[in-house]
């Protein structure tokens, strides 16, 4: 992935993507070294556990959000962040609707395969 982000983006006309099972995703910057994301989370939504190559930290910004890593699982508030290192098995269930920023090293290819 050679591509990067624009410089400069407003969240007001930055595309947010509805990506399912109450959950949507908007972009806030990227390289191929990093990528950071705002994720919302209807009540009641769940990141499905899952695992990938890249390390990764998410931080509350609003909702609570039950947390599982590597079997683990911690019930988190605003202002909470966890590191979840390459690999990890995780997932998020967020009983009140909520945001997370998620950080990524390297960047999810994944999530911008159709800008590439």
């Amino acid at each position: 992935m050679s591509k990067h982000s624009e410089i400069f983006l407003s969240g007001d006309t930055t595309k947010i993507e509805d990506i399912g099972g109450g959950l949507k995703r908007q972009m806030l910057g990227y390289n191929h070294e990093l990528m950071a994301v705002k994720i919302w989370f209807d009540k009641g939504a769940e990141g499905y556990t899952h695992a990938h190559r890249h390390s990764q930290v998410s931080y509350v910004i609003e909702g609570e959000f039950h947390f599982t890593i590597n079997g683990e699982t911690k019930v988190m508030k605003p202002g909470d962040s966890c590191y979840i290192p390459p690999h990890a098995e995780h997932g998020a269930i967020c009983p009140t609707g909520g945001i997370l920023i998620d950080t990524f090293s390297p960047a999810r290819e994944d999530f911008i395969k159709d800008e590439l």
